[in-house]
C-alpha cells in the first residue's frame, strides 16, 4: 500500500523537476547557459549537447560566452545556435562564439510570464494525473479485497495531501519565475 503512495510521489518529484528544467530555459533576459541545454550540434555525424564539446559561461549579465575545446568546431556550434530556437545570434570573433541577451520589453516579459503559468499548469495536470493513477489503484485493491473501505479512505486522503503539498510547490515556483522574469 505504502509503495503505491512513494511511487506517485517519486513522479509527483520528477513533475516538477521537469518543470524546473523547462523554466531554466526560459530566456529571461539575462545570460544562463542552460538555454543552450536543448541545442545539438553535428559532432563528427553524432548530434551532441554543446556543453560536451564546449564551455559555455556568463562573461557579463547578458553575455554568454561558448569557447569550443576543438576549433573546427566553432562553425558547427556557430550553426546550431542560429537554427535552434533560443532566438540570438552568435558573434563570432575566431577563438569564441558570444550570444547577447537583449534586455526584455514589457510585451515580451507577459509573453515569458503566460508561458511559465502554461508550464505550472502542465505540471499540475501531471501531478493530478498522478494522483489519479494513485487512487485508481488503491480502488481496484478495495475491489478485490485487499484493503478494507477505511483504508481506502485514509490511502485516499494521503495521497489527496500529498497532491495538494506538490501543487502548492507549483505555484511556489510559477511565482518566483513569474517575479524574476517581470523584474528584469
Amino acid at each position: 500500500m505504502k509503495t503505491i503512495l512513494n511511487k506517485a510521489k517519486e513522479k509527483m518529484e520528477k513533475s516538477i523537476n521537469v518543470m524546473l528544467g523547462d523554466f531554466a530555459a526560459i530566456r529571461a533576459g539575462r545570460a544562463n547557459p542552460s538555454v543552450l541545454d536543448h541545442v545539438m550540434v553535428d559532432y563528427y555525424g553524432t548530434p551532441t549537447a554543446i556543453n560536451a564539446v564546449a564551455s559555455v559561461s556568463v562573461s557579463e549579465a547578458r553575455v554568454l560566452v561558448v569557447q569550443p575545446w576543438d576549433k573546427t568546431m566553432l562553425v558547427p556550434i556557430e550553426k546550431a545556435i542560429q537554427a535552434s530556437d533560443v532566438g540570438i545570434n552568435p558573434t563570432n570573433d575566431g577563438n569564441v562564439l558570444r550570444l547577447i541577451f537583449p534586455q526584455l520589453t514589457e510585451e515580451r516579459r507577459k509573453g515569458l510570464v503566460k508561458d511559465v503559468k502554461k508550464m505550472g499548469e502542465d505540471a499540475k495536470v501531471a501531478i493530478r494525473s498522478i494522483r489519479r493513477d494513485a487512487m485508481d489503484k488503491y480502488k481496484a485493491m478495495k475491489k478485490n479485497s485487499e484493503i478494507t473501505e477505511d483504508d481506502l479512505k485514509d490511502l485516499e486522503k494521503q495521497v489527496q495531501d500529498l497532491t495538494d503539498k506538490y501543487i502548492k510547490k507549483i505555484d511556489g515556483h510559477v511565482a518566483d519565475k513569474e517575479k524574476e522574469v517581470m523584474s528584469i
